[in-house]
């Protein structure tokens, strides 16, 4: 990045700051805090180590700075300062997960848009929630969109906060899935015998009232509905792409599941054994479907410095956005985390990187639209993305 796009750059994060309003994280003075600035060359220089007894008032500082990223610790320390972390004396930590577009499985690089890989984020962001909400029952979570590839999720709950590492992976290998067995999600309860039997049998069921059983449930259920729509033969020969499954076991499990399909509706999976093997067969499918894949190293980490809601994202100009629930589903992040102090201005840039550019702008009547290479003159908060992500330099007006 040359000295005129840099200083360009840094100026405008500075208007943006000082007509802004920043809301720091509770016991701010607890935590560390750090901050790269616009520095000349192709890396980045981590200012770290600091407390808001260094900082200054938070508004303040960013408007006198104007750094190219800002951060906040997740954890929370006696002496915040201090220069190494035996010496910071850890209280606690909230709990941190980051999901980024670019680690997604579904993502695939070089095919899918920015705005694909987004979509993709935010759903796995919901399913994170999920996990938060209803199977560990969390309070306090606070929703952040990162301003670049994806999504963060602080998590202040009194209950966690003491957690070591330990503990926390723990917490990242269930949302993951890791490890998940299939054995375990089943419940197992005796029966008296029935019709054909003299003797005690076991009845095999999955939950359908939360946790991992009622996810591998609603897949098993949700694929052997799709089965009993299909022609018999065409759903035969579907069941049997599963792996010791022939067309014999296959008939079976769909007749058993037809006829039975209000017990397989409330969680008895041993219909019939061909039921129970297809079900253990599903269940292998529903981590890849259901898991939330987050960064797991940031989860664990107590001392990770995460980025604070509010500021912008050097490497995008988009800003870091706490999210209320009620605005998820609508939430565009490629409009509505434009800053406002770019919007309604033209500035001239010299593009060296042309193609598509997916941001929303009344001056191109769309969401997406594609740039030149060349001299060009666009709306400010288009060459503001591009200058940040590298693909323009500022222009002499």
């Amino acid at each position: 990045m040359d000295e005129r796009t840099r200083e360009y750059l840094r100026g405008r994060f500075g208007d943006h700051y000082r007509r802004s309003s920043i809301t720091p994280p509770p016991a701010a003075n607890e935590r560390e805090w750090g901050f790269i600035p616009w520095t000349e060359g192709p890396g980045e220089t981590m200012v770290r180590h600091r407390s808001l007894l260094d900082l200054g008032d938070i508004e303040d500082f960013l408007g006198r700075k104007k750094p190219r990223h800002v951060y906040f610790s997740a954890g929370r320390y006696d002496d915040p300062s201090a220069s190494t972390m035996g010496e910071k004396g850890w209280r606690n930590s909230d709990l941190v997960f980051d999901l980024d577009a670019d680690h997604l499985p579904s993502v695939v690089l070089g095919e899918d848009s920015y705005a694909e890989m987004l979509e993709k984020c935010k759903a796995a962001l919901m399913r994170l929630l999920n996990f938060l909400d209803d199977d560990f029952g969390f309070e306090e979570t606070t929703v952040v969109f990162s301003g670049g590839r994806g999504y963060h999720v602080h998590v202040r709950d009194e209950r966690i906060r003491g957690l070591e590492r330990d503990g926390r992976r723990e917490i990242v290998d269930y949302v993951r899935g890791i490890g998940l067995e299939f054995d375990e999600l089943v419940e197992v309860e005796t029966v008296a015998g029935t019709s054909g039997r003299s003797s005690p049998a076991d009845k095999r069921t999955l939950p359908t009232d939360g946790g991992w059983g009622a996810r591998a449930h609603r897949h098993v259920l949700s694929q052997f509905d799709e089965w009993l729509a299909m022609d018999q033969e065409d759903a035969v020969e579907a069941l049997q792409r599963y792996d010791r499954i022939g067309e014999g076991k296959a008939t079976a499990a769909l007749n058993a599941a037809r006829t039975n399909y209000d017990q397989l509706e409330a969680g008895n999976i041993d219909v019939h054994s061909a039921v129970y093997q297809i079900a253990r067969l599903l269940a292998q499918e529903v981590v890849a479907a259901d898991n939330a894949p987050i960064d797991e190293p940031v989860t664990t980490d107590t001392n990770r410095l995460i980025r604070l809601p509010g500021s912008l994202h050097g490497g995008s100009g988009l800003e870091v956005r706490r999210l209320e629930r009620g605005e998820l589903a609508a939430f565009d992040p490629l409009s509505d985390a434009i800053p406002e102090t770019f919007i309604g201005h033209e500035i001239a840039v010299e593009v060296t990187e042309g193609g598509l550019v997916e941001l929303d702008t009344e001056a191109y009547d769309g969401d997406s639209f594609t740039v030149e290479a060349g001299h060009q003159t666009v709306p400010e908060h288009v060459g503001v993305f591009l200058m940040a992500r590298g693909r323009a330099r500022k222009a002499q007006e």
